[in-house]
């Protein structure tokens, strides 16, 4: 069914190839200026499928720099109106509008903190950029469903491409070059028989680690608010804790890896959960006795966002099923303005 979310879904690829090159010039100054800057640390500021973009940019710029990443709690500063020392800070705040308060609220409190505000936003002439000492612009275009797909991708491309210039890592900026066509190839391919598989359940575990942990987070978001789906993601590590109490046969769990240090684990994990008779799925890897899902292979860093891609068509399909429509989610609307 094409909704207005598979439709906006599928044009992610043309955002990423029209981000990299408008925003070309202006991350490689970025990437120096950053140099010259050497941060004590990066506070990202975010919420929703922003926030999960956060997450990525957390495990990105922690291996690729070194540099310690931490999520801001806009509470601490739009409820208790405090804020801790960001003086030789970064603060990264990524959104889609660039309108919500609390973001805002947040950015101001960095900013009067000594923090060196970067904004990576889709709307250009928001309260955000307006606020921010540097702005990339994410180049997604228009988004009219409530479900964020292609502002989601084009949030991890940019923090990929800010990354590759600030490292000055040629291997990562030649991989983002390549993801645009990339992107276009994970978007054809065909994840129906999860859709049977998940038609009839009521939760499901989405399982990440790493650089793919953000992926996961927004996988179980999109499950939640277009399928009425209860999903939860976690950690590979952290489902072997108290989560691992509700694995039983029969309960679906969707596992997402990609080709690093944390895809071995994974693989574990897959093989023990079939042998629990878990009904697993699994993208980045293969499992036997899994459902395996078809990957368009790539990167490390690349991989998790064309997982994304390949996953939003699938919940699309999955809303459909379910008899819901994915443009529309209850209680929802396109800007939540949390305080």
């Amino acid at each position: 069914m094409s909704t207005r979310m598979y439709l906006e879904a599928g044009q992610a690829a043309q955002a990423v190839r029209d981000q990299f090159f408008a925003n070309a010039e202006a991350m490689e100054r970025l990437g120096e200026r950053l140099r010259l800057l050497a941060p004590r640390a990066v506070v990202t500021c975010a919420r929703g499928s922003s926030d999960h973009a956060a997450t990525f940019a957390k495990y990105l710029i922690e291996t690729r720099l070194g540099v310690l990443t931490s999520s801001a709690a806009p509470s601490v500063s739009s409820v208790y109106d405090t804020q801790p020392n960001l003086s030789n800070s970064v603060c990264l705040a990524i959104s889609q509008s660039g309108a919500s308060p609390d973001l805002l609220a947040t950015v101001d409190k960095a900013r009067t903190a000594g923090a060196t505000i970067v904004a990576l936003v889709n709307v250009q002439d928001s309260p955000l950029a307006q606020r921010a000492d540097h702005v990339i612009a994410l180049c997604a275009g228009a988004e009219k469903s409530v479900a964020a797909t292609k502002s989601f991708i084009a949030s991890l491309a940019a923090v990929i491409h800010l990354v590759s210039c600030w490292a000055q890592d040629q291997e990562l900026s030649e991989a983002i070059r390549k993801a645009p066509k990339q992107l276009e190839r994970a978007w054809s391919l065909d994840w129906s028989a999860a859709v049977v598989h998940l038609k009839p359940a009521t939760n499901l575990y989405v399982i990440g680690r790493g650089m793919g942990l953000g992926v996961a987070q927004e996988a179980a978001l999109k499950l939640k608010e277009t399928c009425g789906l209860h999903a939860e993601a976690l950690s590979a590590a952290e489902l072997r804790h108290g989560p691992m109490a509700l694995v039983r046969a029969g309960f679906p769990v969707l596992l997402l890896a990609q080709n690093d240090e944390t895809r071995s684990g994974i693989e574990v994990l897959a093989t023990e959960l079939v042998a629990r008779k878990v009904q697993v799925m699994i993208a980045g890897s293969r499992c036997l006795g899994a459902l395996n899902l078809a990957c368009e292979p790539a990167h490390p860093v690349i991989a998790p966002m064309l997982i994304a891609q390949t996953f939003y068509r699938m919940a699309n399909a999955l809303s459909v099923a379910r008899g819901l429509d994915p443009d529309r989610p209850p209680n929802l609307s396109k800007i939540t303005e949390t305080i």
